[in-house]
């Protein structure tokens, strides 16, 4: 089978729906059909988009356009309000804010709704999940994330009322649990955590630190791994997207890859 052209719907236009828009314009086979925004965006965001491509705050209309595949990139409530209804229409749902299926209700109704259509979870800023999840097959012991980033990608989160990061003079780890506590207490940090807690031991088994450091300037993500196979070790630094340095500048270009996947012949 060779490559076809997709059509993409996205929710949400902010920094990482941008960065994705952008790709697309470089990406043959990837049509952008539409985004789905909020009433008072609507306006603004259907100046930043190409000719024939429609910007709406209905998801029913978003739905009309026909695409193949729909992109989650607008956060929590996002992926609560519409998941089910993307699913349940048939249509595939590339999901940027995984951090959302920690909550074990999301995600099992978005597994019930899944049944003509798939959740897509994308490898956002880690890369080897295909690893992970082949560990998990062969014996999969223990596995442990830390997350460093620079004080001020901690801002706007329960961070700022464990650590002064104003003062903060040398690295501090201000949490440490499993992977479900952290992906719900910090909802725009840790979607690594939920997507290598979903590939591997689950969110329970998962080990989590996070860590303000104030001596580096990108996003360092680490992940061990021990079991029967054997050992893994990953480990990621990131440049973060101008617009929003809580994310990593490869959590959109991996949903890029996911799509890239779909329409081409061969999936690497």
């Amino acid at each position: 089978m060779g490559e076809r052209a997709l059509r993409i719907g996205l929710i949400g236009f902010g920094a990482i729906g941008r960065t994705i828009a952008d790709a697309f314009r470089s990406e043959p086979g990837l049509v952008l059909a539409g985004v789905l925004g909020r009433e008072r965006t609507v306006e603004s965001i259907g100046a930043e988009l190409p000719d024939g491509v429609r910007a709406t705050a209905r998801l029913s209309e978003l739905l009309s356009l026909r695409p193949d595949v729909i992109i989650e990139c607008a956060g929590h409530q996002a992926l609560r309000e519409y998941g089910a209804t993307v699913l349940t229409s048939g249509i595939d749902l590339v999901v940027a804010s995984v951090g959302a299926l920690a909550d074990a209700a999301l995600e099992a109704e978005l597994r019930a709704a899944a049944t003509g259509a798939r959740l897509l979870v994308p490898a956002g800023a880690i890369g080897g999940l295909d690893v992970l999840g082949a560990a998990k097959h062969a014996g999969l012991e223990r596995v442990d994330y830390t997350g460093r980033k620079a004080p001020k990608a901690w801002r706007g989160t329960p961070a700022e009322k464990l650590v002064d990061l104003d003062r903060i003079t040398e690295a501090q780890v201000f949490f440490e649990g499993d992977a479900r506590t952290a992906a719900l207490q910090f909802p725009q940090n840790a979607n690594v955590v939920a997507a290598v807690a979903l590939a591997g031991a689950g969110f329970e088994r998962t080990r989590v630190r996070l860590v303000a450091d104030p001596n580096v300037d990108a996003n360092q993500h680490a992940v061990t791994a021990k079991g029967m196979f054997g050992e893994i070790r990953i480990e990621v630094t990131a440049r973060t997207l101008p617009r929003n340095p809580k994310t990593s500048m490869l959590a959109p270009y991996s949903i890029v890859r996911t799509l890239r996947n779909l329409a081409d012949g061969i999936s690497v």
